[in-house]
């Protein structure tokens, strides 16, 4: 068990919301039980996941998108009753991240799709640099040179990365290539950010990169990947967006000798 406040603490002490100007309050949003053993994590505090944790008897949840956002009205009707409700009347507390968990250097949103994909860091873009761009890397077995005599080794092309997306991220990417785009080819530079970041696409053009990935897009990306040659991938907002709030859950679990579960709530956006 953690008292409330030392792990609230340790998560806004890990993530520095204070550095980020976001589109709505981060660190603890409802307080609940002073102690916590177990902890939920997942991306959206939707009703399904909330519920989840009210059955499993946890005492906090953390996920990247929370309850309140800037513009909102401010009443609690609706679906905010019923979440705030069943949060209240459960004494569980929820912890939200949002930008600061898209830009951690480890457990980040960004941080997390690049290492599931095999994608090395090279340096940031985009507004509060969250935005990252870096090159593939081989599987583990063709950096050590393990496959068979007269295998060919792996060729790092948007055909790879766009197979490495499928299985990871468990569904089939839209992809918008350039006229003339050669999918079999070695690929240059790649960029990405995770979930509603096609307005980073320029930014991310600026790199140099040959491909841009993100979970969203919007109609005019479609011209601008077209007239510019660099490819636009959006894998799904809640798809690129669940390392996060999985890794640091984990994390936390491990360090403070936690029960820590991370729950995806299917979402297809």
């Amino acid at each position: 068990m953690i008292e409330r406040e030392a792990l609230v603490s340790y998560v806004n002490g890990l993530l520095s919301p204070e550095r980020f100007k976001d589109y709505g309050p981060n660190g603890l949003q409802v307080e609940g039980a002073l102690q916590i053993g177990r902890l939920v994590s997942g991306v959206s505090a939707s009703l399904a996941l909330i519920d989840y944790a009210i059955d499993t008897q946890a005492h906090a949840l953390l996920v990247h998108h929370g309850l309140f956002w800037r513009n909102q009205s401010g009443c609690v009707t609706g679906w905010m009753k019923k979440r705030l409700a069943a949060l209240l009347a459960h004494d569980i507390n929820l912890l939200a991240y949002h930008l600061p968990l898209d830009a951690h250097p480890v457990y980040g949103n960004n941080a997390q799709l690049g290492l599931s994909l095999g994608l090395e860091v090279k340096g940031s873009f985009g507004e509060q640099n969250l935005g990252l761009w870096g090159q593939m890397k081989p599987t583990q077995a063709m950096q050590a040179g393990a496959h068979p005599e007269g295998f060919a080794p792996e060729v790092l092309s948007l055909n790879t990365l766009l197979h490495r997306i499928e299985r990871q991220l468990n569904r089939k990417p839209l992809v918008i290539e350039p006229a003339g785009f050669e999918p079999g080819a070695p690929l240059g530079a790649v960029a990405w950010c995770t979930g509603g970041a096609q307005g980073y696409f320029e930014s991310a053009m600026e790199t140099g990169a040959s491909v841009f990935l993100t979970g969203e897009i919007s109609e005019p990306q479609t011209h601008l990947a077209r007239e510019c040659g660099v490819v636009f991938v959006a894998c799904g907002h809640h798809a690129t967006e669940r390392g996060g709030a999985r890794a640091l859950g984990v994390h936390l679990g491990e360090r403070f000798a936690l029960e820590s579960e991370f729950v995806d709530i299917d979402n297809p956006a």
